[in-house]
């Protein structure tokens, strides 16, 4: 439990101040909601947990919102290699080109090579994310729009309630624009 609180208290840290685009709630809340389901899944272990709270640090904190970027080598450094491990696979490349259908390609492209722990843990941020966006924001279809591409290419065979559950969601979604 040492390891899950620390990366929670991490976490925290690191996202103190920042707010979901969504909807202007503290962005923690995201990260403990992704962390919270990843810990009732049957293959949750501590180092899965915490790279749950930890797998938008690299990627969202930067300069602008703490007082340092989260490098890989600190999370290896405070957490071991398994986190890293995991919280590397969660990590969108920051040097992809291109617009916004480039780098999203490229990103499935990375997450077709990820474990099936990682793969989890990117399942369950699709959907909670989803259900935080409201769904009058355009922006909600496309994101939708990429979750099914998401899902389809690269998170078929994790859990079947997770992914019919993700799919549903976006169905709804496209419901409202139809």
């Amino acid at each position: 439990m040492d390891l899950i609180i620390r990366a929670a208290q991490f976490a925290s840290k690191q996202h103190a101040g920042q707010k979901r685009k969504f909807n202007n709630r503290p962005y923690i809340t995201h990260p403990i909601r992704v962390a919270g389901r990843v810990a009732t899944h049957k293959m949750a272990t501590k180092e899965l947990v915490a790279a749950s709270f930890l797998h938008d640090v690299v990627e969202d904190c930067t300069p602008l919102n703490t007082d340092h970027s989260v490098l890989f080598s600190e999370i290896e450094d405070v957490f071991g290699g398994m986190v890293v491990y995991y919280v590397k696979d969660l990590t969108n490349d920051k040097d992809t080109k291109g617009n916004r259908a480039d780098r999203k390609k490229a990103n499935r492209e990375k997450i077709k090579g990820i474990c099936l722990e990682s793969k989890l843990v990117k399942l369950i941020d699709r959907i909670d994310n989803l259900y935080e966006m409201p769904e009058s924001d355009g922006f909600a279809i496309v994101y939708a729009k990429e979750s099914i591409l998401l899902l389809d290419e690269c998170l078929t065979g994790v859990d079947a309630e997770l992914e019919a559950e993700l799919r549903n969601r976006c169905l709804d979604i496209f419901d409202l624009y139809s």
